[in-house]
């Protein structure tokens, strides 16, 4: 499971005794979630806790979410907003999201999720066709790397002025520093974040939580 990097041993009981608030029915979803293959596409439960502040913060009604899985991130920005918010998920993956619904349901969340089984882009140029260009107050994303800077510019247009936009992967585990990786996904999260820093249409901050996450505020 992505955690903290550098904080190890007796800081992490130190870090999850002090800051870590996390139910019962999202700890049993993180453990479901560790027997799968696919496990290290889990976001840490830190650092859901952080998406969900941030999304109470600034009054997150709408929201999207790039990239579901087995619906830990989407758990923690669903229970954010209020009872007539509006969570879509994209995802590509019937059986990781089938995990996803069961624990919609479970928490009493499922009314104001709605998953879309295709291709993200798709999805997100359909949001933008229903006329929800600036109506959206948070986006997330976490899926296909290669993907990452057209995730970016549709989620820009779907967030309003003062709105987040999340990106998750950022650090890479350390992939990103170092020269010698030059597989696609590295490269392209490279970019992206080349491309943030002189990003005029937003301020930016960088969360070193979990596998590093981007934080694109809207101007």
């Amino acid at each position: 499971m992505k955690s903290w990097p550098n904080i190890s041993g007796a800081l992490t009981d130190y870090v999850d005794g002090n800051w870590l608030r996390e139910s019962p029915l999202k700890r049993r979803l993180r453990d479901e979630t560790a027997k799968m293959p696919r496990a290290g596409m889990q976001i840490s439960a830190h650092q859901g806790q952080q998406i969900g502040l941030l999304a109470r913060a600034i009054g997150a009604r709408r929201a999207v979410e790039v990239g579901t899985f087995t619906g830990y991130s989407s758990l923690c920005i669903a229970e954010a907003l209020p009872p007539d918010g509006k969570l879509w998920c994209c995802d590509v993956s019937e059986e990781w999201t089938s995990v996803a619904r069961r624990y919609w349901k479970e928490a009493g969340l499922a009314d104001r999720i709605e998953l879309t089984i295709a291709p993200a882009l798709k999805t997100l140029d359909w949001l933008l066709a229903q006329g929800l260009t600036g109506q959206l107050d948070l986006a997330f994303i976490d899926a296909n790397k290669n993907d990452y800077d057209a995730y970016y510019e549709r989620c820009l247009k779907l967030v309003r002025r003062g709105g987040i936009i999340l990106v998750d992967n950022v650090l890479w585990r350390g992939r990103v520093a170092n020269l010698a990786e030059k597989d696609e996904d590295t490269k392209a999260i490279r970019a992206l974040s080349a491309k943030l820093k002189t990003d005029e249409r937003v301020d930016l901050a960088l969360f070193a939580v979990g596998d590093g996450m981007s934080c694109a505020l809207k101007r």
